[in-house]
């Protein structure tokens, strides 16, 4: 996948559609690989995971690199990996309890049966609690978490409107990416795709062919887009080749000259091993130029590590507020409440970090600080999860948070990633509390004028995206606004934000004043790794 928005079938179909018309006992047996089958299913009788652990319809050979020992796999059939997806989820799912136990053999593929192994619970505000539960291919989704590589052409696009006149633009580029070479930049806008109207066109063909266009599945796909940059009067062909794009998980550093003093800028997009090195070398920057202020743009960060948000966190306020207290308490479900159940500790709350972990920079160095009582944060609906726990963890602690755009996605929860026979499964396995006990906004944060997708209040202005100008551009509607409240803590008048919507590749849509930027799911979430 792609680290670009990508417009499901479901949705574009639905508008094409409008615009047309206007374990427990028993014998064993044999499966078609040869395998003794699983015992015969019994509700609500669950045998241990382990007992169909690596037991796989297709086992890998070879060597895993992640560990540089050979693969597990054993032969065995979907019906046991099945299983073993039933076992697991009822012993490491948040809420296994509202899981519909359905028989594992009714199912001939893993992919669909996992998407039954959830809650079906709602938000107070009508949204689905679990909106986060998906699996990647485990080899793609090492590569994505190590490095960021992943095919595209480093072009991020937003849709600010989903139905016909649509609006697609890009968001930002990756330097030396393809698209950035090609010359495209923040509020390009997408008119053609393959010769297809991106704007009016209404078949599921047209679909088809934006949706191949705007997300290329493997490198060295071609694809010729018709596109219109801001401010200007006609439109261009530009032709784009996919290659294996890296994130630069903090695009974009700066330090404002103000009268009232020095203001540090962070574009801070993903929470990936790669971030941990450039967040230390951007904060010993600021701290270096003896900053007054941070802006933090979060906007397009879906999360990631959990251990970068805290480290981010920690050099946000620094020793003295941060000694002895508690930057995310991890609440498993209630049959875990003494070890944690992936790593066998004893649960304990988990402090701001201070120093490094190694996911990029040499482990064990000690982090730089700003020692800030307050830091302002620009959000939209992508900001997800790692980086909503910034925003807990450090009000937690009373550092004054200032957000500044649009209420967040709202997850205040979070999983170890889990490999079984080649697939990694992404469960929600527990919920995130700040210092004070923190984690209800399953609904997002918002800022304290908005009037739309309200969430929990934090002191702050309602503003909609601006593709307008340059991230980072002090004239930027987010900065300007976070840079003019800093001075008289007003705000403009609430931006039209209307309501975002889920749509099951797990991208939020939010029209017509923000946009999304679609990261991949492993993207807008909490991650641990195991130590």
């Amino acid at each position: 996948m792609d680290i670009n928005v990508k417009i499901t079938n479901n949705v574009l179909l639905l508008l094409s559609a409008a615009l047309l018309s206007a374990c427990g006992g028993g014998g064993g047996g044999s499966d078609n690989s040869g395998q003794t089958t699983p015992p015969a299913f019994q509700q609500g009788v669950f045998q241990a995971a382990s007992n169909f652990e690596a037991r796989c319809q297709t086992p890998r050979t070879g060597t895993n690199p992640a560990t540089g020992t050979a693969y597990p796999d054993r032969q065995g059939s979907t019906l046991q990996e099945n299983n073993w997806l039933r076992s697991w989820s009822n012993d490491l799912y948040l809420w296994y309890d509202e899981i519909v136990d359905r028989n594992p053999a009714d199912f001939s593929d893993t992919e669909s049966y996992f998407e039954q192994l959830k809650t079906n619970a709602l938000t107070s505000s009508g949204n689905p609690r679990d909106q986060f539960h998906f699996t990647f291919d485990t080899e793609r989704w090492r590569q994505l978490s190590q490095s960021g590589v992943s095919a595209g052409y480093g072009a991020n696009f937003a849709v600010l409107q989903t139905t016909p006149p649509r609006r697609i633009v890009v968001a930002y580029v990756e330097p030396g990416s393809p698209a950035a070479n090609a010359g495209l930049s923040r509020g390009t806008e997408v008119l053609r795709v393959d010769g297809v109207d991106a704007v009016n066109g209404g078949t599921q063909a047209d679909v088809d062919v934006i949706n191949a266009g705007l997300s290329p599945s493997a490198a060295g796909q071609s694809h010729t887009f018709v596109v219109q940059d801001v401010g200007a009067t006609s439109s261009y062909s530009v032709t784009l080749q996919s290659g294996n794009i890296t994130s630069t998980p903090v695009l974009t550093t700066d330090i404002i000259n103000t009268s009232s003093g020095d203001v540090g800028y962070i574009l801070f997009n993903d929470h990936i091993a790669t971030a941990e090195q450039q967040l230390l070398d951007a904060v010993t920057q600021m701290a270096n130029a003896n900053i007054t202020d941070l802006v933090l743009d979060l906007r397009y960060n879906g999360g990631g590590f959990l251990s970068i948000a805290s480290q981010m966190a920690y050099m946000i306020a620094g020793s003295s507020a941060t000694s002895g207290r508690t930057f995310e308490n991890l609440v498993f479900n209630d049959k875990h409440r003494v070890n944690n159940p992936v790593t066998g500790e004893r649960l304990a709350p988990s402090p701001f970090r201070s120093t490094t972990t190694g996911l990029s920079a040499t482990a064990g160095q000690a982090l730089p600080s700003l020692n800030l009582s307050r830091v302002f944060v620009l959000t939209t609906a992508d900001t997800c999860s790692a980086s909503e726990a910034i925003i807990n963890g450090l009000r937690g602690i009373n550092v004054e948070v200032i957000q500044i755009g649009s209420t967040t996605c709202g997850k205040p929860y979070g999983f170890y990633p889990q490999d079984n026979c080649g697939t990694t499964y992404f469960t929600i396995q527990f919920a995130g509390e700040n210092d004070v006990g923190f984690s209800d906004y399953s609904d997002g944060f918002s800022p304290a004028n908005a009037t739309s997708n309200v969430g929990e209040p934090v002191a702050g202005c309602a503003v909609a995206d601006d593709y307008s100008r340059p991230l980072g551009d002090p004239a930027e509607r987010l900065l300007a606004t976070a840079l003019q409240y800093r001075i008289d803590r007003t705000c403009p008048t609430p931006s039209a934000i209307v309501a975002r919507q889920r749509i099951d590749s797990g991208a939020a849509l939010e029209v017509p004043g923000g946009g999304v930027v679609g990261k991949p799911l492993w993207l807008q979430n909490r991650i641990l790794e195991r130590n």
